[in-house]
């Protein structure tokens, strides 16, 4: 829709409006009443010939107006935004409180338009255009508590979803989010749930950030251990195996990533290393780091190798496929600020985001990158980049900050 701006007192129109104004009510105001009563006398000719002008000089500036005003609303043109477009992305603003952070998205695949997405403060926000607008969704069985959840994960497979939380909470639908039956956890739980996949039927694999595994297939009533110990467990044992950093691990992930195999890559807490699991290992798998600096993210490319981001801005990617301590660094225009993740669309195509509206893209599967300069005008973080198709992406940061990719 076209909007008129304020007009300026300085501006062209502006003046014109005055001057023709001023025109209009000298008209009116140089002749007297007696005369228009009398309109046979010499004077009230020549005043009407003056009128006639006065008039004309009137209708000339009106027209003027016209054209100028058909200008400014915009019949030619539609009407700009105040902040500057994203040539591949478009902001969708968001009916939540300031200061939220946007932490997962997911659709329903039965269903393109239809998703949610949720963060802290017990975000969750329902979409059934495809994510052009949002609304708040309420969980009873979540408010009835005096906890403030940070809603962390969210994956659907066919109608079944679930949704993963801090303090421990999970929640499961089999009807595409219509309701949400909360799943009781059992209080000895390692750590908080950071991350939870739908894997099938009544089957999902949610994630701790200790380093617990755990699967369902009978829609969460029963859970079974497929790690047999926590990352503290298993550095206890292999410190002595030459991991450098082991010693000072805190016990928990930074960040945790799936493979569409199943295959996990994860980030220390203090990013001193990482840590791999395969399906069918009993133990996570300890790497040192292949970088000087500290490990910020590492996640999977579309052609099964890795990622890795590093604090500072560093970007580098694996040397083939598979699980490697092999990395090479890829030059970006980060302008200092820290990459905080990585999402493929597909092989050749993918998007770095990060602090300070970092926006960054491949089309040679991650040999070379440009930066979005438009989005450094968006002050937030961006945290996280999910493709949900080729057609369907977004970008989450904090303060509410969502885009919506249009391709």
């Amino acid at each position: 829709m076209a909007t008129l701006s304020p007009l300026n007192p300085s501006s062209s129109i502006f003046t014109t409006t005055i001057r023709a104004t001023k025109i209009f009510h000298q008209a009116r105001c140089f002749i007297p009443k007696s005369s228009l009563q009398n309109p046979n006398t010499q004077q009230s000719q020549s005043q009407s010939q003056l009128l006639l002008l006065n008039r004309r000089q009137l209708i000339a500036e009106t027209a003027a107006i016209t054209l100028s005003l058909t200008s400014l609303i915009g019949f030619q043109q539609p009407a700009k935004s105040e902040e500057p477009s994203l040539a591949d992305w478009e902001r969708v603003y968001l009916p939540i409180d300031p200061g939220v952070v946007l932490l997962d998205i997911a659709f329903v695949p039965d269903d393109s338009n239809h998703g949610f997405l949720l963060g802290t403060r017990q975000t969750l926000l329902e979409t059934k255009d495809g994510g052009n607008t949002w609304y708040p969704r309420s969980i009873p069985s979540a408010e009835d508590e005096d906890f403030n959840y940070r809603f962390n994960a969210i994956s659907f497979k066919g109608n079944e979803g679930w949704i993963v939380g801090k303090p421990a909470i999970l929640l499961h639908t089999s009807d595409a989010g219509e309701s949400w039956d909360r799943i009781p956890l059992s209080s000895s739980l390692p750590g908080d749930i950071v991350y939870v996949k739908a894997t099938g039927e009544k089957s999902a694999e949610m994630v701790t950030d200790e380093g617990a595994i755990y699967v369902t297939s009978n829609r969460g009533y029963n859970w079974r251990a497929a790690v047999q110990e926590t990352v503290s467990a298993t550095l206890n044992r292999t410190v002595s195996s030459g991991i450098s950093g082991a010693s000072y691990y805190t016990g928990t992930f930074n960040t945790v990533n799936r493979s569409p195999d199943g295959s996990y890559v994860a980030v220390s807490s203090r990013g001193n290393f990482f840590l791999t699991w395969e399906p069918g290992q009993p133990y996570w798998q300890p790497h040192n780091r292949a970088v000087a600096r500290r490990i910020q993210n590492m996640g999977w490319r579309a052609d099964g190798g890795l990622w890795l981001l590093a604090r500072g801005g560093g970007l580098y990617l694996s040397k083939g496929t598979g699980i490697t301590e092999d990395f090479e660094e890829v030059p970006v225009q980060s302008r200092g600020f820290g990459i905080l993740d990585v999402g493929y669309r597909s092989k050749d195509e993918a998007w770095a985001a990060g602090g300070s509206g970092v926006l960054l893209r491949t089309n040679n599967g991650g040999k070379t990158w440009s930066r979005d300069k438009a989005a450094d005008n968006i002050a937030a973080n961006l945290y996280s980049v999910k493709f949900i198709n080729d057609n369907k992406g977004f970008v989450l940061g904090n303060d509410g900050v969502l885009l919506r990719y249009l391709g």
